[in-house]
């Protein structure tokens, strides 16, 4: 029951508290049948997990001084994705720069959203923040409607 050619990518460490936001939603979306991949946001990974899907929804926590649970969404396939949104990740090559190096190397999907979900505690430990929790259950709610439009 694949969505559409649709995977959904999230991103991050469940062992970092918000920083688990991605792969959180992406467990939640592959339970009820949409394609779906946990990945910890290495780049060279990411360009690769994406191949051969025409739409990818890519979901990270968001480290940008914005209020605790703060949704940003983004097209990569119209713009630019801001670099300093991602800068959370313990990779050198970020989310953002391996966006920008498949768009270089014209290896972007198609369509392209990235959602990032501001957090507030990074520090070891599971669970996510209360603010983190509540905008997880809103990009979960819009992935599943994007799939079902997806799907006719």
């Amino acid at each position: 029951m694949e969505g559409a050619g649709i995977l959904v990518l999230g991103v991050g460490n469940p062992y970092r508290h918000d920083d688990g936001v991605g792969p959180l939603i992406a467990e939640r979306v592959a339970a009820i049948g949409i394609a779906a991949r946990m990945e910890n946001g290495e780049g060279a990974e990411l360009m690769e997990a994406w191949q051969g899907f025409p739409h990818v929804v890519l979901v990270d926590a968001a480290s940008s001084g914005a209020a605790a649970g703060t949704i940003h969404r983004f097209e990569v396939s119209e713009s630019r994705l801001p670099t300093g949104l991602f800068h959370y990740s313990s990779h050198l090559f970020s989310v953002a720069e391996a966006i920008e190096m498949a768009r270089i190397l014209d290896r972007l999907p198609e369509r392209m959203a990235v959602y990032g979900i501001e957090g507030r505690d990074f520090s070891y430990g599971e669970g996510l923040s209360a603010e983190v929790a509540a905008a997880a259950d809103v990009v979960e709610a819009e992935i599943r409607a994007l799939v079902a439009v997806a799907r006719g």
